[in-house]
């Protein structure tokens, strides 16, 4: 791995979101006679089962009518141009037009509306581009201060196309600046944006009648709750074979955002998950194969464009050009080797280890067993083997393995843990609760039924201190692993409030439902039919579980999670179902936070983190940057000495050598400063148990 500038801005790995756009180009593209893109009468045969699907068997039961069409209407002109860079005022003013009209439209009437829609956009964006084209002709001068306004989300629509040439000069200037930062001559810059501009034209002409029907159909589909979604065929092959895991990659699911490809979640097992390296959020720039070969640079590409170039064959290199997540604005790209190869479910596996706490004269052990995912080997279940591969058995062995090593408390690790099978995350809270219910679930009917513990005269695994540790990316059944763990009062829940996905999703092969003259398939629909509930009655949706103790986390909670969503389904609550709880545990939490906080201020470790996310906040605040190259390059070798600072500050008070440069930092020494919080914490619930048992049954060491 290559060490380029300074990584270390965000500490987690990701729930992966399962986002596509830009579909993979296809030969018959649903052209006209005139050049146009037309919808096809599979489209209208897939809008009307769709539209049935959701009426049928959608959690809410949406009514298909004009309130949907006009939420329709605003989601696909955000798909279209989100950060209002293309479109006219006088273009979304048309598109008022078909504000109640897209209910009709996708239950019986011709598409031609959406892909007219569609082609205004894609005439706007083919101008922007020729217009950026025009910009390289002379190169602009770095030294007028002015400022770049980046995010334009929440800006007005542009009046006229002179208002949009004002927009798109910074643009151009903005890009050919991030290059002069780096000493590029004029003449190598303008030879990358040329590219760079003239790859997405030819993209844009790439793009065919399933990829503008998905694209709509997403939006339709995101008005119900953000789960719910439509493939065209060819992605849906894409997800089969991902999900077939017979594709060497890196490990990672990727998305679009804007202009980039971002790594949207990394994949438990995978060689991305192996490296550590890569990060959600991090926005890939360029791609190169080998040691040697050419970076290409891939802004504006397709996803599945970018997605081909990452793959290759097993055990080859591939070197991505990154963007890291939270960087400041014109901050330098770092650099990743990456070895390819498959996701591996002994990777996947729990793991375990043990972490030493010195305290007043007594050396105490605390366990700690990370849990990636919560994984069943279902095929070898069903071929009768006995020995098949689990997330509980393997939690339950390294239990055994713990106590025989003889720890004082026990951290269960869900940070990153974005979910897997239900019938893991009631089995895992069936080794520490005695027995018992473990979620409810209720479908679109309103019928709720109960899962409960699958073994309930099995003992308990381990009864002794235990905490949960979690964070933003601690998703669905390990939402209901930590809650049911919360409600019983069993253990102590550290870490940041959890992601909030509590609803259940079914996935709909339309091809099942439909028959095809030709081999072009129908795709998939992936509906939400059901939500979760814990044993108190309480949903996990949108609000996730809050923790006892809170610590602080570089994952930023108001642009991540259900709750940022518009169309997230809300939070709400049925009847508590019979449970035995133990001894409510607020006194202890209220003991085990004054402890936390006092010691965490004398904790340089703690104190470098709460540092550095303060920093990471102020960088996401911006909306504008300065075109001017002396105040950028001052802002950027001020980040940087900034950091320099922090890292040196810290290690100075732990007694460590300061640094001379960011690139001698060893990212594989840096402690995991939130796991140590919580081995403190577990450490202090250990203190207090032994306090409780008496001197007679003390354990002496």
């Amino acid at each position: 791995m290559t060490k380029t500038g300074y990584r270390r801005l965000t500490w987690f790995a990701g729930f992966a979101l399962a986002t596509l756009a830009w579909p993979a180009f296809s030969t018959n593209s649903g052209l006209d006679d005139s050049g146009f893109l037309h919808p096809e009468r599979r489209h209208e045969q897939v809008g009307e089962l769709i539209t049935e699907f959701i009426q049928k068997s959608h959690y809410n039961r949406v009514a298909v009518d004009d309130e949907l069409s006009s939420n329709v209407l605003d989601l696909f002109i955000e798909a279209l141009d989100r950060n209002r860079m293309y479109l006219l005022q006088g273009d979304v003013d048309y598109f008022e037009t078909y504000r109640y009209q897209l209910d009709d439209v996708v239950k019986s009437k011709p598409l031609d509306p959406v892909f007219e829609m569609f082609e205004i956009y894609q005439t706007r964006v083919r101008e922007r581009l020729q217009f950026a084209l025009t910009q390289l002709e002379t190169e602009p001068d770095y030294n007028v201060d002015e400022e770049y306004q980046f995010d334009r989300s929440e800006e007005p629509w542009a009046r006229s196309s002179a208002e949009l040439d004002e927009i798109w000069r910074q643009r151009v200037k903005n890009d050919a600046l991030n290059l002069a930062l780096e000493a590029e001559p004029w003449e190598d810059i303008q030879e990358v944006l040329g590219k760079r501009y003239e790859g997405f034209l030819r993209r844009l002409d790439q793009v065919n009648s399933d990829d503008v029907f998905e694209r709509f159909m997403n939006a339709f589909a995101h008005t119900l709750d953000p789960h719910s979604s439509y493939m065209s065929p060819r992605n849906s092959e894409e997800y089969r074979i991902q999900m077939s895991l017979s594709y060497f990659g890196i490990g990672a699911s990727l998305q679009t955002d804007g202009y980039y490809v971002k790594i949207a979640g990394i994949i438990p097992g995978g060689p991305a998950a192996a490296d550590g390296s890569l990060k959600p959020e991090d926005r890939i720039t360029g791609v190169a194969q080998g040691a040697d070969g050419e970076m290409v640079d891939v802004i504006g590409w397709r996803l599945d464009d970018v997605v081909d170039l990452i793959r290759g064959p097993a055990d080859t290199v591939v070197r991505l050009e990154i963007i890291p997540a939270n960087s400041a604005p014109g901050a330098p790209k770092t650099l990743i080797d990456l070895t390819r190869g498959q996701v591996k479910l002994e990777e996947q596996a729990a793991k375990s280890e043990v972490i030493d706490i010195s305290r007043d004269g007594r050396d105490w052990r605390i366990g700690v067993i990370e849990v990636p995912s919560f994984y069943r080997d279902y095929r070898a279940l069903s071929n009768g083997d006995k020995n098949y591969t689990s997330t509980t058995k393997d939690v339950k062995r390294l239990i055994s393995d713990l106590e025989k090593e003889g720890i004082d408390g026990l951290i269960v690790d869900l940070r990153n843990n974005g979910g897997g099978h239900l019938t893991e995350a009631t089995a895992l809270s069936g080794l520490f609760i005695d027995n018992g219910p473990v979620v409810q679930l209720r479908n679109s009917n309103g019928r709720i039924s109960r899962l409960d513990d699958p073994d309930p005269v099995a003992r308990v695994a381990y009864n002794g201190p235990l905490a949960v540790l979690v964070n933003r990316y601690s998703a669905s059944a390990s939402e209901i692993f930590a809650a049911a763990i919360q409600d019983y009062a069993r253990g102590v829940i550290i870490g940041q409030q959890t992601f909030g996905k509590g609803t259940v999703q079914n996935l709909y092969s339309l091809d099942q439902y439909m028959r095809s003259s030709d081999d072009k398939g129908f795709g998939q629909l992936t509906l939400t039919i059901g939500k979760y509930y814990r044993v108190t009655g309480e949903s996990t949706q949108h609000r996730g579980v809050d923790p006892d103790i809170v610590l602080p986390s570089h994952i930023n909670a108001k642009i991540i999670g259900e709750s940022v969503r518009d169309s997230a389904l809300p939070w709400d609550t049925v009847q508590t179902t019979r449970f035995r709880a133990g001894k409510p545990l607020s006194d202890t939490i209220e003991s085990l936070t004054a402890s936390y906080v006092e010691r965490s201020r004398d904790d340089p470790n703690y104190l470098y983190q709460v540092d550095m996310i303060q920093a990471a906040e102020e960088v996401s605040a911006q909306k504008t940057l300065s075109l001017n190259i002396d105040t950028r390059r001052s802002e950027r070798e001020d980040e940087l000495q900034r950091r320099l600072d922090r890292e040196n500050e810290r290690r100075v008070a732990l007694g460590l050598e300061p640094l001379a440069s960011l690139d001698d930092i060893d990212d594989d020494e840096f402690p995991d400063i939130l796991l140590d919080q919580a081995a403190g914490i577990v450490t202090d619930l250990a203190e207090m148990r032994e306090i409780a048992s008496g001197p007679a049954t003390a354990q002496v060491r």
